[in-house]
């Protein structure tokens, strides 16, 4: 089942059981999956790819990460922990995040097997991660790690 379809019934789901709070998350998803594929239009794309999606559902977290620390900075519990319900609806959609060892065996592989030995051949290390898990890993998270292995 694909990530579109996904939505939708989730989107069903939640209107059903009168959740509005999961209702709106799951309606500003697909506005900006709408959003997305307007934007690929030019390019002659119909619809974009998942990982794509993901993407954009990773930059829709992050977002709200920085969202939710302005609003305890500025005293505002309750749009706080409405960010933080928000994500949690997000999250569901988004592959399970690999732990920290796991991340570090998987940059290792990735700085073996494309041979960088320089921070300037990270461009190479971050493709091989690239290609070997597409959306299914955070390249924010990772980006770091590599640039440690590579000093």
């Amino acid at each position: 089942m694909s990530l579109r379809e996904q939505f939708t019934d989730r989107l069903k789901i939640s209107m059903k059981a009168g959740d509005s709070a999961t209702t709106m998350t799951l309606r500003s998803i697909t506005a900006k999956v709408k959003d997305i594929d307007i934007a690929a239009r030019p390019k002659g794309i119909d619809k974009v790819s998942d990982d794509e999606i993901l993407s954009a559902l990773r930059s829709m977290v992050k977002t709200r990460r920085e969202s939710i620390v302005m609003y305890q900075q500025g005293n505002r519990p309750e749009l706080a922990a409405k960010e933080e319900a928000e994500i949690a609806v997000i999250e569901q959609f988004l592959p399970a995040a690999l732990d920290e060892a796991a991340l570090k065996q998987a940059v290792a592989d990735a700085v073996a097997e494309s041979g960088a030995t320089s921070q300037k051949e990270m461009g190479k290390v971050m493709a091989a991660l690239k290609a070997k898990f597409g959306a299914g890993i955070d390249m924010s998270v990772i980006g770091p790690l590599v640039k440690a292995a590579l000093n």
